[in-house]
């Protein structure tokens, strides 16, 4: 044990003088090749003291990127997180130049700007030989990442022994979007869980897992790179020419179905339903409430901290995670006394106990990894600017704005926030922690504005699934084994936008059948000269008449809220939901020139003859009670459509005039009424369809096969799990919802 032990540090004190010596090449290197770095006096010096600058040099920079590093990150918490990506490269660059001043010769100095480019090089270089050289020892790897997910952390009890739970949701991702993907050769590591043969794999793969057969099974498991930045490693892209690896067959580990979400198909119903076990009263991702007099919106903290607390309350529950659990880039916290990038929770006094920014500390105290997301960052910004020039440039259709904000806002999901929740799941993989839930938002950001089955979403869909391979490896080397469930909380259907096809938003066409005043842009359209139209005919005034009539006062006029192909209208003066019969005396023709419109599928009012009705093109009325998938209004719109408006009318938020736009049955594409061409957030198309991936060891998600329906139901069925795993309790009131379900 003890020459184990001895040979370990001998280990460790090799690598870190190769890192030391490899360093001080690439200081000397960059001293010659940029202009502003010096590493000798205005006299010159002899090579020999040049070299000894460079070392002395290179040893202060590693020495205060281990031990100042830590502490900046830590003082700078309460930065948000995309402030911090981009200050990543200045905090380097001032370590450096503090490195040159305290270097013993005095001779090293470097421009501002030039300390910074000096300092991302050199943490860069210096990472890739520690991962070059520790990539054989298994014991190195677990080591660090366990160093930097448990730092700071109170000690924990000894970890038990039973399988643990960790749930991946890929965002947006639909099942038809996932089966493509995995047919197409995009995600090799989902296709190997579900398929069975000789485990062909890209090239990538197999040149990275070549002479597994001589090596431990941890070494064939263990990603070709070390420390932070995890979601970029592993190995070429999943696009690479395929061909045989010639690896024994090999049975599936999971299966796959689709389930169905519920009318407002966006995360914040799928979450809060998924994690808290209801979504009662959540109709679309922004609505209006009357008694409060307040918009909803599912991705502010203040919104998501009180959908949480209503959940809580309705079922009595603390969550799915409240039992040693992690909560990782979601919207809610599922109870989970771990909680990184979760937006419920944001709004509460940032101490240590519950600092929702805390998960950066362990990915940001690495230097190495800091900078190699900084990069990755600039690189994607780069990315994303040249591909939305080449969609102008192309002339591509359907397309939308991809100006200003959102090539960083892009760069954030699916750089930032995709690393430093991959790596806060490794460690609390590696910390045996029993059931973690991690959003992983790259290919939703994406898909809106790119388009849900374009080559740029591929591309992330590439990476989201080196991700999952990481996962699964870091798997080999925790205390306790982990199943891995991958699913998704909504699909993304495609289509050019509301506004695009017909020349007005919604909000557009909503005042014009109140008669209330239009953009002129708006007025010109052939939607708006027809709304116009009705709303004389339906006052019963003369066509030919060009003046408007006055409308009513501002705190009479309509809100109108969009949430993907969802739109919502809510008369704010009227504290109730107001009935068909209210809104047709108030407006006469706004339904009628809402429902008759080619974009728009159905609408749902509140009725005071028959409670609730759908409203269709060329008159149709339909009670909710006499409701059907197969003809009417909903036809097309896919099973259980029907059932998911009732529901909806039954949540006492729900707008006075709930819209959902047209579907093509042929192609699934919706209209949205935001400015995406992938949307979701109604009823058509991919949007309700996404997918649960689960261990075949596992029990079927419902008993007779079937597609599970509804957020809730898929809580219940990962509380089965869990209790199948041996892992945390569940409370008396949980079971019992179960058995209820």
């Amino acid at each position: 044990m003890r020459d184990v032990r001895w040979r370990r540090i001998a280990s460790q004190i090799g690598r870190s003088i190769a890192v030391w010596a490899v360093s001080t090449l690439t200081m000397l290197a960059l001293a010659g090749a940029l202009p502003d770095f010096q590493l000798q006096s205005a006299d010159g010096d002899s090579a020999t003291r040049i070299a000894v600058t460079a070392a002395s040099g290179a040893g202060a920079f590693g020495i205060l990127s281990a031990v100042v590093w830590p502490l900046l990150v830590r003082l700078l918490l309460l930065v948000p997180a995309f402030v911090l990506g981009l200050l990543v490269f200045f905090l380097n660059g001032s370590l450096l130049l503090l490195a040159l001043r305290v270097n013993p010769s005095g001779r090293g100095e470097a421009a501002p700007e030039t300390a910074v480019i000096v300092a991302a090089v050199m943490s860069a270089v210096a990472s890739a030989t520690g991962a070059a050289l520790a990539v054989r020892d298994d014991e190195t790897y677990r080591r660090r990442l366990h160093r930097l997910a448990t730092r700071g952390r109170r000690a924990r009890p000894p970890c038990p022994t039973t399988p643990g739970l960790v749930c991946v949701q890929l965002d947006g991702v639909g099942h038809d979007v996932l089966t493509d993907a995995v047919d197409k050769g995009l995600m090799p590591t989902v296709a190997r869980w579900l398929s069975a043969g000789d485990g062909t794999r890209p090239a990538g793969d197999a040149a990275r897992l070549a002479g597994d057969a001589a090596r431990p099974a941890g070494d064939a498991a263990r990603p070709a790179d070390d420390g932070p930045g995890p979601a970029d490693r592993g190995g070429d892209a999943a696009g690479d020419r395929v061909r045989p690896a010639h690896r024994p067959t090999h049975r599936p580990t999971h299966r796959l179905t689709p389930w169905r979400t519920d009318w407002s198909s966006q995360t914040g119903a799928s979450q809060l339903g998924i994690l808290h076990g209801s979504n009662f009263d959540v109709p679309a991702f922004r609505w209006y409430e009357k008694d409060r007099g307040e918009v909803m919106v599912c991705n502010r903290p203040t919104s998501a901290a009180e959908l949480q607390r209503r959940a809580a309350l309705r079922t009595g529950d603390g969550g799915l995670l409240a039992v040693d659990g992690a909560s990782r880039g979601n919207l809610f916290s599922g109870g989970a006394g771990e909680q990184a990038l979760v937006l419920s929770i944001a709004t509460r006094r940032r101490d240590r106990a519950n600092r929702s920014r805390a998960g950066y500390f362990a990915y940001f105290s690495d230097p190495a990894g800091a900078v190699r997301t900084a990069l990755s960052f600039v690189a994607e910004v780069a990315r994303e600017i040249g591909q939305s020039t080449r969609a102008r440039l192309r002339g591509q259709r359907p397309r939308v704005g991809r100006g200003g904000l959102y090539p960083f806002v892009r760069a954030f999901a699916t750089v930032v926030e995709r690393d430093v929740v991959v790596a806060a799941v490794m460690g609390d993989m590696l910390a045996g922690r029993s059931v973690v839930y991690a959003d992983l938002v790259a290919y939703d950001e994406v898909a809106h504005h790119s388009g849900p089955r374009s080559r740029d979403a591929e591309k992330v869909l590439q990476r989201l699934d080196r991700s999952l391979a990481l996962l699964e490896r870091v798997a080999e080397h925790a205390p306790r084994p982990y199943r891995i469930v991958v699913l998704s909380d909504h699909g993304q259907s495609p289509g050019e936008t509301f506004r695009a096809r017909y020349g007005l938003t919604l909000a557009d066409l909503v005042r014009a059948g109140c008669g209330l005043p239009v953009p002129r842009r708006a007025g010109r359209t052939r939607s708006g000269a027809e709304a116009r139209a009705a709303v004389r005919a339906a006052l019963r005034r003369p066509v030919e008449e060009t003046g408007e009539r006055p409308g009513p006062a501002r705190g009479r006029e309509p809100i109108v809220l969009a949430s993907g192909n969802l739109g919502l209208v809510s008369f704010p003066d009227v504290p109730h939901r107001m009935t068909k019969e209210e809104i047709d005396a108030r407006h006469p023709a706004l339904l009628a020139t809402l429902a008759n419109h080619p974009g728009i599928g159905f609408l749902l009012v509140r009725s005071a003859e028959h409670d609730g009705v759908v409203l269709g093109a060329h008159g149709a009325e339909i009670p909710l009670a006499e409701l059907d998938d197969e003809r009417g209004p909903l036809a097309g719109f896919g099973p259980g459509a029907a059932d998911a408006v009732r529901r909806t009318h039954s949540f006492p938020h729900t707008a006075d005039i709930m819209v959902n736009s047209a579907l093509d049955p042929d192609d699934g594409e919706v209209l949205a009424f935001e400015e995406q061409i992938g949307s979701h957030g109604g009823l058509g198309g991919a949007q309700s369809r996404p997918f649960l991936l689960w261990p075949r060891e596992l029990s079927e998600p419902a008993a007779d096969g079937a597609e599970p329906v509804g957020a809730e139901r898929i809580h219940h069925v990962l509380r089965r799990w869990l209790r199948e795993l041996n892992g945390p309790r569940l409370s008396v009131a949980a079971a019992e919802e179960e058995r209820a379900a």
